[in-house]
């Protein structure tokens, strides 16, 4: 990559010197495809993100084949990454979801929680207390395992059905996952609702509950522009996790107004400018991307990406 591609970088204050990037795009991006994408395609995705300098790459998810078909491949995909030298996290829905992932020697899996009782219901059909339930043993099992556990949390900011969410009820169900066990959570902003002084007022509240900032991450969609203002505003509170999604795939299978994750390529821009370090080579990145994008047959919806691509040409 040229030069004149790359960012000046000019740090700011009291920020992160590095931040992980999760990588979210073969598992969410994907999970949201109207195809089914082949599995070596998938196996090819993931090895050219972690060519590209990702760490720790969401690979798939173990939910039953018949909500989500595009992911029904998970036992053929996952033994074909096994000497990646990256961490490979995966959903696991329940029980059973467990079992499947252990059985391939899973060593990261996450569950899905929600802080609306609506979004509880469309994706999980129970209540957000009768869904904590459920998993209470699937993290027990996977630390018994030996597993790192993740505890995803939809809905933070925002909910189709119900508005804005209370920043109490947030609190109360990410003490709930950190207390059954879970080593990390990843706060969603499904529907990408969130600004900044909302993003804060959420990290400040739950320090008061002494979460620490150690334990979280953050998962911003781009529905109104607002997820690197939102990340950089979780960076100014000390968060070093961010999740985002190659060329900014994906949405939400049961929030249709749930638009496109972050781009990843568009957070290493800015991060990089930022003097913060991620470990991600950008020009690998964009073109892991565009190869990706033309896979699906359509532009990738990546600034960054589009703006890159047209330099070069």
């Amino acid at each position: 990559m040229t030069p004149e591609a790359l960012p000046m970088t000019v740090p700011a204050p009291d920020l992160p010197a590095r931040v992980r990037i999760h990588e979210v795009g073969p598992r969410d991006g994907l999970q949201n495809e109207k195809a089914t994408v082949p599995t070596e395609v998938k196996a090819e995705f993931i090895r050219r993100l972690a060519g590209a300098g990702l760490t720790t790459i969401e690979a798939t998810s173990f939910v039953h084949p018949k909500w989500v078909p595009q992911l029904a491949d998970a036992e053929t995909l996952f033994p074909l990454l096994g000497d990646l030298p990256v961490a490979l996290p995966v959903l696991v829905p329940n029980e059973r979801g467990l079992d499947r992932a252990l059985a391939l020697h899973a060593d990261r899996v996450a569950v899905f929680a929600s802080a609306t009782e609506s979004f509880a219901k469309a994706n999980l059909n129970r209540t957000v207390d009768e869904a904590l339930a459920m998993f209470e043993p699937v993290v027990r099992r996977a630390k018994d395992a030996g597993a790192h556990v993740r505890g995803y949390l939809s809905m933070c900011f925002g909910d189709p059905w119900e508005g804005a969410v209370p920043v109490h009820r947030v609190v109360r169900v990410c003490r709930a996952l950190l207390d059954m066990g879970c080593d990390e959570l990843s706060l969603g902003d499904t529907i990408g609702v969130a600004t900044p002084g909302h993003v804060l007022e959420l990290l400040s509240a739950l320090s008061e509950q002494r979460v620490p900032v150690s334990a979280l991450g953050v998962h911003f969609h781009d529905t109104y522009g607002q997820a690197l203002a939102n990340t950089l505003a979780a960076l100014q509170h000390g968060v070093t996790t961010v999740d985002a999604s190659a060329g900014g795939l994906g949405g939400c299978p049961y929030a249709r107004s749930a638009t496109g994750n972050l781009a990843t390529e568009d957070l290493v821009w800015m991060l990089r400018g930022l003097g913060i370090d991620t470990g991600v080579d950008l020009g690998r990145l964009v073109a892991t991307s565009e190869w990706m994008a033309a896979h699906l047959g359509r532009p990738s919806p990546s600034r960054t990406l589009r703006a890159l691509s047209h330099k070069e040409q």
